[in-house]
This record gives structure tokens, C-alpha cells and sequence, in this order.
């Protein structure tokens, strides 16, 4: 078996989602899923989380289609995490309906050995102070990178704040960003963000694509355009993971290689919203990924 490059942690659950288009039910979810999908198309990925055993055969049949190395999941006796929710129609906002922490709740990320010394690492939305657990195991990594969300900015501020002291990147939402750096100007928050410690920041904008803020300056990747847009659930993780996979594939980390990985992150989250769950990514190829990248290149050239 090829080693490892890139480790995920985060939440793994099934969830119920309404859109304009349709309501599915149970159907496979989390920050671990979306991203170690996306990053599988570049990279060897290992999964860190955590199901119940409930959790459908079929996901894990998924997982293992994607060629993700399941030797971090854990599988703890009791129901695996849910949620549900109902988006507006312009898909921009949602409605948290229910959440069920179930074994989710007790969770503690571990890494095999293996992963301990994986180059990259890519920390997805759970409790910073379980994000600074991973990190005190991760023994060889080269680049961190980390989300979070309001809730851990409002409960959990100082763990928080050592986790973004400790990585290499932060990934935001615009409300988010204005939130934790109290300024209203992105530009403004980038510069506050960046003081703490991270080399780079990328605030995502949604449909208007994603900004990277480093010491080299200001970096721009729109989304790329869509007439089919079905499910937003776990586009911004999906980002991530396309980042994540596509800077670890080459392993060079320098401003170029961080904005050739942005873009490939759009590419891929650009498939994931077409359908519901990973149904997109798992009719996916890396040369349809290649081939969509292209034409972003073409639409984004300014010469």
C-alpha cells in the first residue's frame, strides 16, 4: 500500500436535506466525507472519524470506491451523527432543523501510526480543542489547514486561537472572518487574521468563489459557473479537500502551488453541487476534472 500524504479529520453523518429540487433522506454527509472524496482524485487520503453501527454498508463501499485508507475510522457502539435542513430557494441560506451528536459527541480523534506522519493535514470543522489533540500526534507534518465555524468563535475562542497560532493556512466564511477579527472590511480581517499566525487565509464567498490573503498579497478564484446546482451541503469542505489534495499531490508549497490548488478546489466543489451527497464525485473522473479545470483557466484568463 502507497503511504498516506494527506490526513483528514471531522465529522462523518447522515443527513436529510431539502432543496428547491428535491428532499433526500440519510444520506451519507460530514466535513470527512466531502473532503476526503475531493482529495482522493490527487492524493492517497486517510479518514479520521467516527460512525455508529448503524452506518450503512453501502457509504463504507463508497469510501473504499474512492480508494480513501479507513485505518482512522472508528466505529463506537450507538448511532451515527445527523442532521437535517432546508435550504431557501437561491440555495444561499439554510435552516438547521434537527442535529443529533449521537456518538459523534464522544468523539477523539486518533491517528495510526501511519498517519502520524502523513506531510499533510487538513484539520475540517469539529472543536478546536480536538483539532490541538490531533496536532499534538502529528509527528512529520509539513502544512496544516483548518476551518472552523461560529460556534467554536463564540464557545471556544481561546483553544481556537491556538489552533490558528499553530497552522499553516485558516479557512473562513466571509461571516465568520468579520466575526472572529471583529472588522467588517474583509481586507481589514485578513490583515488582523493573518497577524496571528497563519501564513495564508482563504475566505469563502460561496457562489462568488473563494479569496487568499498571504504575505504575497491578494489571490481571487471565482466559482466556476453552473446551470445545474442541486445540493450546496459540503461544497466548502469538498473545496478543501480538492485544495488539499491537489497541493499534496505535488508537495511543493509555495504561492504558486497554493493558487493552482485553489483552483482545482473549485473545479471539484463544482461537481459536488450538482447533485445530492457524493453521488457526483462517485460518477467522477480525474479527467473530467482535468477538463473542467481547463476550461476555468480559459474563463479566468484576463489576457
Amino acid at each position: 500500500m502507497k503511504p498516506v500524504k494527506l490526513v483528514v479529520v471531522g465529522s462523518i453523518g447522515l443527513d436529510t436535506i431539502e432543496t428547491a429540487h428535491a428532499k433526500k433522506e440519510e444520506i451519507l454527509g460530514g466535513s470527512v466525507s466531502y473532503a476526503c472524496a475531493a482529495a482522493s482524485f490527487f492524493s492517497h487520503t486517510g479518514m479520521v472519524g467516527v460512525v455508529g453501527t448503524d452506518f450503512p454498508a453501502s457509504c463504507l463501499e463508497a469510501y473504499r470506491q474512492f480508494g480513501i485508507d479507513l485505518k482512522g475510522l472508528q466505529t463506537a457502539q450507538g448511532k451515527t451523527f445527523r442532521w437535517s435542513g432546508v435550504y431557501e430557494k437561491d440555495m444561499n441560506n439554510r435552516r438547521t432543523l434537527a442535529t443529533e451528536l449521537n456518538v459523534f459527541g464522544e468523539f477523539k480523534p486518533e491517528l495510526p501510526a501511519d498517519y502520524a506522519k502523513a506531510p499533510f493535514l487538513f484539520l475540517a470543522n469539529i472543536s478546536p480543542e480536538l483539532q490541538l489533540h490531533v496536532l499534538s500526534q502529528a509527528k512529520s507534518v509539513r502544512f496544516v489547514a483548518a476551518d472552523t465555524m461560529d460556534l467554536w468563535i463564540n464557545i471556544a475562542r481561546k483553544p481556537l486561537m491556538d489552533v490558528i497560532k499553530a497552522v499553516d493556512l485558516l479557512t473562513l466564511n466571509e461571516s465568520e472572518a468579520r466575526l472572529i477579527s471583529d472588522e467588517y472590511n474583509l481586507l481589514k480581517a485578513a490583515r488582523k487574521i493573518l497577524g496571528w499566525g497563519p501564513k495564508y487565509l482563504i475566505i469563502k464567498k460561496g457562489e462568488h468563489g473563494a479569496m487568499l490573503f498571504s504575505k504575497a498579497g491578494i489571490f481571487v478564484v471565482p466559482a466556476y459557473p453552473l446551470e445545474m446546482f442541486h445540493d450546496p451541503t459540503g461544497a466548502g469542505d469538498s473545496f478543501a479537500g480538492g485544495f488539499m489534495g491537489a497541493l499534496s499531490e505535488k508537495g511543493e508549497i509555495d504561492d504558486s502551488a497554493i493558487r493552482r490548488a485553489m483552483g482545482y478546489g473549485s473545479v471539484v466543489a463544482s461537481f459536488g453541487v450538482e447533485e445530492f451527497s457524493l453521488d457526483r464525485l462517485c460518477r467522477l473522473s480525474r479527467h473530467d476534472i482535468q477538463n473542467r479545470y481547463e476550461d476555468f483557466l480559459k474563463l479566468t484568463h484576463l489576457g
